[in-house]
């Protein structure tokens, strides 16, 4: 089992930047993969960006590439997700999770085995 627990989120204007936390207790977190999601309301959850246990391969979404930073600390048992140039369209509950699928970065919800509560980020205009 791996727990992990979702922070950073809040209300920002576009153009802002957020950093999510993913802090993870349980089983050995340094051998899988990270993923962060969201979800918009009446939308479908979709993959915004991953990264492999060692940190050495990312992957984002179009729609976030060259804005948000996708990171993590083994040693901290800790992932990130630094947002950057907000605009309205990011606002959703941003959620993380682990897979155990290695690279390329997974980005589907079923190749997934562990999530957050998720933390809510909105941008206003």
């Amino acid at each position: 089992q791996v727990q992990l627990v979702e922070s950073g989120g809040g209300l920002v204007q576009a153009g802002s930047s957020l950093r999510l936390s993913c802090a993870a207790s349980g089983r050995t977190f340094s051998w899988v993969t990270i993923g962060w999601f969201r979800q918009a309301p009446g939308k479908e959850r979709e993959f915004v960006a991953g990264t492999s246990w060692s940190g050495g391969v990312t992957y984002y979404a179009d729609s976030v590439k060259g804005r948000f930073t996708v990171s993590r600390d083994n040693a901290k048992n800790t992932a990130y997700l630094q947002m950057n140039g907000l605009k309205p369209e990011d606002t959703a509950v941003y959620y993380c999770a682990t897979s155990r699928t290695g690279v390329p970065i997974a980005t589907t919800r079923d190749e997934y085995d562990y999530w957050g509560q998720g933390t809510q980020v909105t941008v206003s205009s």
